[in-house]
């Protein structure tokens, strides 16, 4: 647009005065204040009418094209009050920027309606009225369709939660008023409670009480925040009641951990207890979290029976616990150790402005 309009200048006669520098310097500011059209439109309309009436006044007698497109730029905008003000003053002042250069006023008149027609801004404005309606019916159909998406989302968790629902909690029930009614016969006989069955209870009622979770969690109402790192003391101690020799270090401070971090953190120290109760036949097991500015760097050792020439073969537990942590963009190691057992470690950044 500023070559067209500079091109439009140079070949138009008029005569040559020492304004004529000036004149070419607007034109081409005219055509390059458009490269601002999305960003400031109403600042492009300002910019370019007042340059049409500058070179107008010098004596160059070349159409406002800038402006017109910086009418369909502020339109599609939604500046459309602004734009009809715009265009009725330039409309307005452009034929006494003509009487400037020009001693007759019918000529002026005449050079002021070739400059710029009522149609051309009429078709700018309509352009760009019609555009900006298309796109805010494509704004609307796009927001339509995310919740629609929303909508059954949530339909499938509730789906996803009464079928847990369905499944599980009748048999973990069974298994925890079995676990109980056991105990108790055995108390009230004066025998002592195994190990085993104390640790079966207090599973049973673990799990109802992490299904129970879960299934509030699907159906996103809230009243049960899920386990974090402040639940690890509490998988450690259950640990212990099976026998095995848990230890728990914590170092640093928990300040600003995110949400999912937390969680992810706690599932972690839970599968890797999990998996050591199954597999390892280890005796002790160490637990460290550590707090660090950037990241939370947690790794939990045994004492079992894998050794560095054993094939290790990932489990489900693993999978899922390499998912979680790559989804947060961190790292996780998992293998035997040199000494003897098997070690799990996993560091997870942390944005503190999160």
């Amino acid at each position: 647009m500023a070559a067209i309009l500079l091109a439009g200048g140079l070949s138009r006669q008029h005569a040559p005065t020492d304004l004529d520098p000036l004149g070419y310097a607007l034109l081409t500011a005219s055509g390059l204040a458009l490269a601002a059209r999305r960003r400031a439109p109403v600042t492009v309309l300002a910019v370019t009418g007042l340059c049409a009436l500058g070179y107008q006044a010098i004596g160059f007698d070349v159409p406002a094209a800038a402006f017109v497109f910086a009418v369909y730029a502020s339109v599609r905008a939604g500046h459309r009050m602004i734009t009809v003000a715009a265009s009725v003053t330039l409309l307005a002042a452009l034929p006494l920027a003509g009487l400037a250069s020009l001693d007759d006023t019918e000529e002026a008149f005449a050079q002021a309606r070739g400059a710029l027609e009522i149609a051309w801004l009429i078709a700018a404005g309509a352009a760009g009225e019609a555009l900006r309606q298309a796109e805010r019916r494509a704004d609307e159909a796009e927001r339509s369709r995310e919740e629609t998406a929303r909508r059954r989302a949530d339909e499938e968790r509730l789906h996803i939660a009464r079928e847990l629902h369905d499944s599980l909690t009748h048999q973990i029930s069974v298994i925890k008023v079995q676990s109980e009614a056991a105990v108790h016969v055995a108390r009230k006989r004066g025998e002592d409670v195994p190990e085993a069955l104390l640790a079966i209870r207090e599973a049973g009622r673990e799990a109802a009480r992490e299904l129970r979770a879960t299934l509030e969690a699907l159906r996103d109402d809230g009243k049960s925040p899920p386990q974090g790192l402040a639940d690890v003391p509490d998988l450690v101690n259950r640990a212990r009641t099976t026998g095995l020799n848990a230890t728990l270090t914590i170092e640093g401070q928990c300040q600003g951990v995110p949400a999912t971090v937390d969680r992810t953190g706690y599932r972690i120290v839970q599968e890797s207890l999990t998996n050591i109760a199954r597999h390892a036949a280890a005796a002790t097991a160490s637990i460290r979290i550590d707090y660090r500015p950037d990241a939370l760097v947690i790794r939990v050792d045994d004492d079992g029976k894998a050794t560095p020439d054993t094939a290790s073969v990932a489990g489900v537990g693993l999978l899922g616990m390499r998912e979680r942590v790559t989804a947060l963009g961190g790292r996780l190691r998992a293998e035997p150790r040199s000494a003897g057992g098997f070690s799990v470690q996993a560091e997870l950044p942390v944005d503190r402005t999160s």
